[in-house]
């Protein structure tokens, strides 16, 4: 019998106004090791499904699990203990505090443990040494990224929902934060990213949902998105940048 999925969710309905649904049905499978890409047109439901699965927005129907046990009805800082992180669009640093007190608000769960996860992620982004006492207002919109993702990452997690990751970043930075989650995948963390960059992130995903009115519309290996006919013409031709 194989083991079940690091994360799934099975017929998401949810929305935010009574009775109007923005998910109609979504599914999402997630194993360890895995990036997996959300792509779409505005107003697919992209966002609204990674808040789901953190637990942000509250489910109508449908199941949410993790390593098998329903956590369909957990809040936020239930899945961080559990081992989800998770990076938002935007407003994801505390603008008037320092990189290391954004870093501290991350590990509220794990006080303790701060000053040795600290160091260890100072490792895999030196910006984080460097620039510990600079407030988060003063850094470039890539360096508020690294450390939106540093945050997530400082309560040690098994898979990280990024919400539009190089949204608003020029074409070198958005290189730069793909790269970035290579790295992180590289080092046992299983990814999971809604993105506008949909040619680019259909390139470094081991499996992509293209979703569409709240239902999925594709699924399948990024690589084989990337190359349907279908998709590219209903999809990748408004989606992807040529940058």
């Amino acid at each position: 019998m194989s083991a079940p999925a690091l994360l799934e969710a099975r017929g998401l309905v949810a929305g935010y106004v009574p009775e109007v649904d923005i998910l109609a049905g979504c599914d999402v499978h997630v194993d360890d090791g895995e990036i997996v890409g959300i792509i779409g047109p505005n107003g697919a439901g992209k966002s609204t499904l990674i808040k789901c699965l953190f637990g942000l927005v509250a489910i109508r129907s449908g199941t949410i699990a993790l390593r098998g046990e329903d956590s369909t009805k957990l809040k936020a800082h239930e899945m961080v203990q559990r081992g989800v992180g998770y990076v938002p669009q935007v407003r994801n640093v505390f603008a008037q505090l320092s990189v290391e007190d954004n870093l501290r608000m991350g590990a509220y769960l794990a006080p303790a443990e701060f000053r040795e996860r600290f160091e260890a992620l100072a490792v895999q982004f030196p910006l984080l040494s460097e620039r510990r006492k600079t407030t988060a207002g003063a850094l470039s919109g890539g360096q508020r990224q690294t450390l939106a993702m540093a945050r997530a990452l400082i309560m040690e997690p098994t898979v990280l929902l990024l919400d539009e990751p190089s949204a608003g970043l020029s074409p070198m930075m958005q290189d730069e934060v793909f790269d970035r989650i290579q790295a992180i995948n590289a080092g046992g963390v299983s990814v999971v990213m809604v993105e506008q960059n949909a040619r680019r992130c259909l390139q470094i995903v081991d499996r992509g949902y293209v979703l569409d009115q709240g239902h999925n519309a594709y699924t399948a290996t990024g690589r084989e998105l990337l190359h349907d006919p279908k998709v590219i013409e209903l999809y990748l031709g408004s989606l992807a940048r040529k940058d």
